[in-house]
């Protein structure tokens, strides 16, 4: 019997090369996307970095989310395709509608020819942002059942297109899926082990917090859950047949506040102590500085927002069992001071 062919999409990311590590040790096929080939050293350096010693079953295809070039070729006897690749905060875009098209553009784009090809289950990456933005007076955990409150006025624009795009793609499987399988991973802040020096916007604050950068932390809450416990449930959601048709978010079911997360970096790495914020920025303060600063915008949003979460679905219908937030946040830290991000 021949392996199974999984299509993993974007393959610099930091959920997707993890990804395909971990579909590489268990002995899957795997062909990836990048935007262009050169960057396939790239992949396999972090592949490396992860563990990886055998890429015979690797193989690399251009395409780009923005056009149909060579996705044929993508999803060609394919059985899975892992859609990770999307925009992020990062990307700079024209306006908030262009970051939304660009995002349900590039979603429908993979189902389209996933399910022309005769793709098996494609696994999509949300986002926690699609589940528990915009809400006011929650006092109970966010879970699959929960969509992003897309009337409130406040919602990121970021937050938005993740919403639009996975309610597109539910909405291409029902009315033109002809069978085609999908399952949604929506991650809290991803942390774990960085395989690069081009690492995901989520560990954009430990190198801040590290680095002395941030003399005081928003009152921000947030969970946070390892890449490689997110791999491993795309692989769960791709493979099981409970997982069909579902949401799953990817969450230890901690919450932890961005002291919260400064004081485990000061436990773990008492060397940076000095360098670690001990103090919190009022909300009134903040919000009047995200009127100037464009880059404060977002975090504003975010401020005093009630984000627990559960677990509770991945764990009972598919035997998930993600290590805990400090560990993750450590490993994170960890890598980083490895590969000299952070000095």
């Amino acid at each position: 019997m021949s392996k199974h062919l999984v299509v993993v999409t974007g393959a610099t990311g930091f959920i997707a090369s993890h990804t395909i590590a971990q579909l590489l040790k268990q002995d899957y096929q795997v062909r990836a996307t990048v935007r262009s080939l050169s960057k396939a050293d790239l992949v396999k350096s972090m592949l490396s970095q992860a563990g990886v010693e055998d890429f015979d079953q690797l193989s690399f295809v251009e395409a780009d989310l923005t056009n149909n070039k060579n996705w044929d070729k993508v999803m060609e006897n394919a059985d899975y395709v892992m859609s990770v690749a999307s925009s992020t905060p990062t990307n700079e875009f024209t306006d908030a509608d262009a970051m939304t098209t660009t995002a349900i553009n590039g979603n429908i784009r993979v189902l389209t020819h996933a399910r022309d090809a005769g793709v098996k289950r494609v696994v999509i990456t949300s986002a926690y942002g699609a589940i528990g933005m915009g809400h006011t007076n929650r006092t109970t955990p966010f879970t699959e059942k929960d969509w992003t409150n897309l009337d409130n006025s406040n919602l990121d624009p970021y937050q938005r297109s993740k919403t639009l795009a996975e309610k597109a793609s539910w909405n291409f499987i029902e009315a033109e899926g002809n069978g085609l399988e999908m399952a949604a991973i929506n991650p809290v802040g991803v942390m774990g082990p960085v395989l690069s020096s081009d690492f995901s916007h989520s560990n954009q604050q430990i190198v801040q917090l590290l680095s002395g950068q941030v003399p005081a932390v928003p009152n921000i809450n947030s969970g946070y859950i390892d890449v490689r416990d997110v791999a491993s449930l795309h692989i769960l959601a791709m493979t099981s047949p409970k997982a069909n048709g579902g949401r799953f978010l990817a969450t230890t079911g901690e919450t932890l506040s961005m002291l919260d997360v400064a004081n485990i970096l000061r436990d773990a790495f008492p060397n940076f102590e000095d360098k670690l914020p001990t103090t919190v920025i009022p909300d009134d303060v903040l919000k009047e500085q995200a009127k100037e600063n464009p880059m404060l915008k977002m975090m504003a949003t975010l401020v005093g927002n009630f984000a627990d979460t559960s677990n509770e679905k991945a764990k009972t219908l598919l035997g998930w069992n993600p290590r805990s937030a400090k560990e993750a946040i450590i490993a994170t830290a960890q890598s980083m001071i490895d590969l000299g991000i952070v000095k």
